[in-house]
């Protein structure tokens, strides 16, 4: 349902309204597709189960991929309207930031993706991971396992990103690597000659991106033109399929990605993303998009959100565990985790 469609329309007695703030547009807008199907899968299945306290569970989008200050304004009007009864959703840390404080405890907030770390805001549940857990196992397996000695920290200048590669730092300064040099750029396009110029200058021969999205595709793209991609090693904590699939995959052995959940490969199969893919394939169709990791913590968030209003308490987090795998052309394949 449309925010504002819900607004006009008002409470009904036998529904319960869930707000999906997920990006509509934006960096990451290239995951709305698998998000908003894997959360709707959940709503159904929910309703098909009983419901909450026997009520229907209806989703109400919200464009997270707007200014912080917009989506912060848009989600406070539906909830003083009494339009939604609990937020669920992903965006970049500034806008969810903006999101828990217009919120300010009145109403749960399920913040799904991975995220910057510290003391949340009252009344929001992080069920993502940290920097520091999502990143150190992936970056120790590459120091170890492909000499990825010399690195640069590459990414948007905002809160994750900065708290990524704070953790990062400290990460690899324990392993006994170094880091070479630090670039922090603007969302949006932007040239890629100054990061590319850093990596040579520096003789990196890793990169952590710590960008999101259609940047971080653009970025990968231009280390393709460049010829570094397969002699630099690069890893990312928020390369999903959605993304690996705007590349055009990676047959370089050089790309690799933590993020909490991946599509199946040989030998690697997660059981969990195949039920999903199989379960939603049978909802739309065979044309179903991807599970990734953004749109797995979303069906997760809304089933997280429905116990809430359920049960009035938040279950603990189950933090995913750490995890790391190689592109493998349109694949990834899980090559280390807690090693």
């Amino acid at each position: 349902m449309d925010a504002w469609e819900a607004a006009v329309a008002g409470r009904s007695p036998d529904v319960v309204r869930i707000g999906l703030a997920v990006p509509l547009t934006g960096p990451l807008a290239m995951t709305a597709p698998s998000a908003l199907d894997l959360a709707a899968l959940a709503a159904d299945e929910l309703t098909e189960a009983g419901g909450v306290r026997g009520r229907a569970v209806e989703l109400v989008t919200v464009d997270a991929g707007q200014r912080p200050a917009e989506v912060a304004a848009e989600v406070a009007a539906l909830h003083a309207a009494g339009a939604v009864d609990v937020l669920v959703g992903f965006s970049t840390s500034d806008v969810s930031r903006a999101v828990a404080a217009a919120l300010a405890g009145r109403a749960g907030y399920v913040f799904t993706p991975p995220h910057e770390g510290g003391r949340g805001s009252r009344g929001a549940l992080r069920i993502g991971s940290s920097p520091l857990v999502q990143h150190a196992a992936a970056l120790a397996w590459l120091v170890r396992h492909r000499r990825a000695r010399r690195w640069v920290l590459l990414g948007t200048d905002y809160v994750w990103p900065q708290a990524v590669h704070r953790a990062a730092r400290t990460v690899l300064r324990d392993l006994g690597a170094e880091v070479v040099g630090e670039l922090l750029v603007p969302f949006g396009p932007a040239d890629p000659g100054p990061a590319l110029g850093l990596i040579r200058r520096t003789r990196a021969d890793a990169v952590l991106l710590s960008l999101v999205g259609r940047d971080l595709v653009a970025v990968n793209r231009a280390f393709a033109r460049a010829g570094l991609d397969r002699r630099v090693v690069r890893l990312s904590g928020a390369l999903e399929e959605n993304g690996l699939y705007a590349v055009g995959g990676d047959g370089t052995g050089e790309l690799y990605a933590c993020m909490p959940s991946f599509a199946a490969a040989d030998g690697a199969a997660d059981e969990g993303q195949l039920a999903l893919q199989e379960r939603l394939a049978a909802r739309v169709g065979p044309s179903a998009p991807v599970v990734c990791a953004y749109a797995r913590g979303v069906h997760d968030g809304v089933r997280a959100a429905a116990r809430l209003l359920e049960t009035g308490v938040p279950e603990p987090p189950r933090i995913p565990r750490p995890r790391l795998a190689r592109a493998d052309g349109l694949v990834f394949r899980e090559v280390g985790s807690r090693d």
